[in-house]
């Protein structure tokens, strides 16, 4: 195995981030390098070795201090770390509100990651009882963004 230079710049930077967003945990990768930067439990910040080998699809996340919590029942759960918008622009109408019926498929939100807008969509038709981002909002992987009944 090479040996690993870690850049102490980066990582540093990296949980600087970390401090200023909110966020519990955060990944860079750069070629075959890959470092993640986690906060922990008590809002220490921790860095795991890098990685050498490339991710693979099937990777599984591990889960982070929002997901350990239940979630409300029929809670839509964010696919991804970044930041959630409720509407397509700023002044826009959001695309959902509580009591918005949607059908599967709808768009709910956008989440904003790595400068790329991807559309959250509705996984099962129903009503929007609540929701449980604002607009420019941080958002982790697996945190409940609003409730579909």
């Amino acid at each position: 195995m090479p040996k690993l230079e870690i850049d102490e710049a980066l990582v540093r930077k990296l949980a600087g981030l970390l401090d200023e967003t909110g966020l519990t945990e955060l990944e860079y990768e750069a070629g075959q390098q890959r470092i993640r930067v986690t906060r922990a439990a008590l809002g220490h910040n921790a860095v795991t070795a890098p990685r050498t080998t490339p991710a693979t699809a099937t990777e599984a996340n591990p889960p982070t201090a929002a997901a350990a919590d239940s979630p409300p029942q029929n809670a839509v759960l964010s696919p991804m770390v970044g930041t959630a918008y409720v509407a397509s622009e700023p002044g826009a109408a959001p695309f959902v509100s509580i009591g918005s019926r949607v059908a599967k498929g709808d768009t709910l939100l956008i989440i904003e990651a790595m400068k790329v807008m991807n559309p959250l969509p509705a996984p099962r038709a129903g009503t929007v009882t609540q929701v449980l981002v604002s607009d420019g909002m941080p958002v982790e992987f697996g945190q409940p963004l609003l409730v579909i009944e």
